[in-house]
């Protein structure tokens, strides 16, 4: 869950981004204010993860406001003008939003951050099994503005297709706007393997292999061991590898 914080001395304006917020499953609104000095304080005491920043306020300009604080909290600007966007991202703000300020819009800036949360927790090894016990993902899927979290340890197998890729979880099969390099990227690499270029599995599901087959626990599809994947498979499975 993201917790954010919304600044800007318009309360219409705050409003906006408080429907938005609260149509997102993995955005959660701590607090919403109209004084930056009062933000400022927030921040300072609380794990906010992001800070929707109006640009001109009376106390404090936002830009002055993303300076102080350093990096803290990531920041994605709202503005009605646009003259401020230089500026805005030399302060490396993940992203620059426009008044009046349209769902689809909002909903790219704030999966922006979440690719950002999620690429550093996969970056973070795994010591061992349990740690994937209480993880998620949240995949944005073919419905529009649509997102859904799913469970690291229901995944039984990922499949390729085309500009989509098919999540295999729990008896489910749940299609995401994604590709299978960056979804490979983001999975922790001890309990998830690219087998095929079509294929990821989790390694917990295997219970054979088969020559050029992977039999995964409950699962009947048949799923390929590329030759150009099958040493490395063999590599990380070579300490459990008898006889």
């Amino acid at each position: 869950m993201i917790n954010c914080l919304v600044v800007d001395d318009e309360q219409h304006a705050i409003d906006v981004l408080t429907h938005h917020i609260s149509q997102i499953p993995f955005l959660q609104l701590v607090k919403s204010t109209t004084n930056a000095i009062e933000a400022l304080q927030i921040v300072n005491m609380q794990k906010i993860d992001l800070v929707f920043l109006d640009i001109q306020m009376p106390e404090m300009s936002g830009l002055d406001f993303a300076k102080t604080i350093q990096g803290k909290s990531k920041v994605i600007l709202t503005t009605a003008y646009s003259e401020f966007a230089a500026e805005g991202f030399d302060l490396e703000v993940v992203d620059y939003l426009l008044k009046p300020i349209p769902m689809p819009r909002f909903l790219k800036a704030v999966q922006r951050v979440l690719n950002m949360v999620t690429s550093s927790v996969a970056a973070t090894p795994v010591e061992d099994a349990s740690s994937i016990e209480n993880d998620y993902i949240f995949l944005k899927t073919e419905f529009k503005g649509k997102m859904l979290k799913v469970n690291l340890r229901d995944i039984d197998y990922i499949e390729g297709m085309k500009n989509y890729v098919a999540i295999h979880h729990a008896g489910q099969k749940t299609m995401a706007l994604l590709n299978m390099k960056d979804l490979e990227s983001r999975l922790p690499k001890k309990h998830f393997y690219r087998v095929h270029k079509s294929f990821i599995v989790s390694l917990s599901k295997i219970i054979a292999i088969e020559g050029s087959m992977i039999v995964l626990k409950d699962v009947k599809a048949e799923i390929l061991l590329g030759d150009t994947y099958k040493a490395g498979f063999y590599d990380i499975m070579k300490d459990k590898l008898m006889g």
